[in-house]
């Protein structure tokens, strides 16, 4: 799926006459492939992209691969997918339909279950992706797994791995986080001091 999704990116970006300001890179999430102390005064991983990785020795890497990417004083962006623990279980639900706009455009229908595992804090989205144009009939079937991270979680995680929390947010105009908030959003620095520790270490 990264190839594909690395090809479309790769065409808006020269569509957008971008070419020589915006760089496409594909890694490891786990292992970014850039020297340290980072280049970068921002790292974002939105839409939950941390709660699909499973293993807490995955997710440890990660925030210390992004800790290590970050300019000293450098932001972390995350998102997490808002109160999983209680969506409720549902069977084949048809979460959307309508037709593709392209010539000879085929009918588009999703249909989705939500399975929970409490034992494993896992929520898994079950997803049916069918195309029809006349008679023929395509039909996609894949699994999203998300982990069921809370924010005092993921903060003590963050923090585990270097981090300063500067804000819990619970929407996109910087209202405050609550745990009934839809949107759960973590604002991060890396701070200064720990690069200069460390260089004199």
């Amino acid at each position: 799926r990264s190839g594909a999704m690395l090809v479309r990116a790769r065409q808006r970006v020269r569509r957008a006459r971008l070419n020589d300001r915006v760089r496409l890179v594909r890694g490891d999430i786990r292992y970014l492939p850039f020297a340290a102390p980072g280049p970068f005064a921002l790292v974002i991983a939105p839409y939950g992209v941390l709660q699909s990785l499973l293993r807490e020795r995955d997710l440890a890497w990660t925030l210390r691969a992004v800790h290590a990417a970050l300019e000293p004083g450098g932001t972390f962006g995350l998102e997490l997918v808002a109160d999983l623990p209680s969506w409720k279980e549902y069977r084949k639900r048809v979460s959307l339909t309508g037709w593709r706009r392209a010539v000879g455009g085929a009918h588009v229908t999703l249909v989705e279950s939500v399975r929970q595992d409490p034992s494993r804090h896992l929520t898994i989205f079950d997803q049916e992706f069918t195309e029809r144009r006349g008679p023929r009939r395509r039909t996609h079937r894949f699994s999203l797994t998300f982990r069921t991270l809370t924010v005092p979680q993921m903060r003590r995680r963050l923090e585990k791995a270097g981090f300063e929390i500067t804000a819990l947010l619970g929407d996109y105009r910087g209202g405050p986080w609550d745990p009934r908030a839809d949107v759960w959003m973590i604002l991060a620095k890396k701070p200064i001091r720990s690069d200069r520790t460390q260089a004199g270490s």
